[in-house]
């Protein structure tokens, strides 16, 4: 047997996606045996030492640091991994850049398109692999619609439309800031639900359906004014708590989304539906091993919508476990893209999205914001540099 590389891992941040990406670190030799290199989870970094300590035995890290700068450093690291809070996304990629480090971000890549271009501008210069983990790419059923509609079956696009409904910040009480809730707090997040949740829609957007030219948006902030972790002080809520946007892809089709942390009932329902000349698809998070597809093509009498079930061998990723019928799950779509990094530095191909595809996703979410607050339709297709 042909002896494996190893990619030494420098993780940062011990949060949940910290757990996602370490599962699929640990997934990776199970299910994708094939694979030129293998994962060494090398070291664990968090700021408090008592919970790295604890997350590295937990998950098999070999060692522990409680400075970032610290994994930048050590030689024995060979890619990091960012799964820290936005506002600390740029400067910790640049460094690991100059560094040589092969880089893997949480999204979304910045908080804004000026810190994304930095971060872009960076790992090119140094020529370093890196990705950004928008996973729901990795879904079999999302990547299946994908396929679908560059196979030309649904013809020409006229409709994209997606949502993301969550409930959780509905409490006037919920505090802003600190470690367990910096998504609510500006400075640290960027934005809210467009940066969080309607990144994700509009890279999966972007992906299946191509670029966004111009967006008109309307976003609302419902709690006014939260108290802040850090300092017990009453401060104004600076991030959207729900957002509708409308926009114009490149192709000529409409988009339509909405996100909004309010929809009470909501977990974590993520949506989409193209509808084409010829047919369409439809996918529901809740539901995530099916893609609905309707096709006008068929015979009258039993035209209409079927559910299919993405468990075939012969389906996106499916091969990879179980039998037809029996169903995977939200972590495996971090197993696939850890295994399609992996894959990557065997074939020299990109492993997307590139920090330069989540740059185009990140004008997107900026162009939807100045619209929000403009009340004027924004373009996306603009150089901040000199914004």
């Amino acid at each position: 047997m042909t002896k494996k590389k190893a990619l030494r891992i420098g993780l940062i941040g011990s949060g949940l996606m910290g757990r996602t990406h370490s599962n699929g670190y640990k997934r990776l030799g199970d299910f994708f045996p094939e694979l030129a290199y293998r994962p060494v989870l090398q070291a664990v970094c968090s700021r408090t030492a008592e919970k790295v300590r604890t997350f590295a035995e937990q998950w098999g890290y070999e060692s522990v640091e409680t400075d970032w700068k610290a994994i930048i450093a050590r030689e024995d690291i060979d890619a990091v991994d960012i799964c820290t809070p936005n506002d600390t996304h740029a400067e910790i990629a640049i460094a690991a850049a100059g560094a040589g480090k092969m880089i893997l971000c949480e999204k979304p890549l910045a908080r804004t398109p000026e810190e994304a271009q930095s971060m872009v501008e960076a790992i090119e210069k140094a020529g370093v692999n890196n990705t950004v983990w928008y996973n729901y790419r990795r879904v079999p059923a999302v990547t299946l619609a994908k396929q679908i509609v560059d196979s030309g079956k649904l013809g020409k696009i006229f409709h994209y439309r997606a949502n993301f409904l969550q409930d959780w910040t509905i409490n006037p009480d919920l505090p802003q800031g600190g470690e367990a809730l910096w998504r609510l707090d500006v400075d640290a997040a960027g934005s809210g639900v467009t940066g969080d949740l309607l990144a994700h829609c509009i890279d999966t957007a972007m992906w299946i359906n191509g670029g966004i030219k111009d967006v008109s948006a309307v976003t609302e902030t419902f709690i006014k004014e939260r108290v802040h972790q850090q300092d017990g002080e009453v401060r104004k809520v600076g991030i959207d708590d729900a957002c509708i946007f409308h926009c114009h892809f490149d192709n000529g089709s409409l988009g339509l989304f909405e996100s909004t942390r309010y929809a009470r009932g909501h977990k974590a329902l993520y949506t989409f539906e193209i509808n084409g000349e010829h047919a369409s698809v439809r996918w529901n998070l809740h539901d995530m091993n099916y893609l609905d597809y309707f096709d006008h093509a068929d015979d009258a009498t039993v035209r209409g919508w079927r559910s299919i079930l993405v468990t075939d061998s012969d389906q996106p990723y499916m091969k990879r476990w179980w039998i037809p019928g029996t169903s995977i799950g939200y972590e495996h779509s971090f197993v696939h893209q850890v295994a399609d990094f992996f894959k990557s530095l065997e074939t020299g191909e990109p492993c997307s999205p590139t920090f330069r595809d989540a740059l185009e996703t990140q004008k997107v979410c900026q162009a939807v914001l100045d619209s929000a607050a403009s009340k004027r339709w924004e373009d996306t297709h603009v150089e901040w540099q000199g914004k």
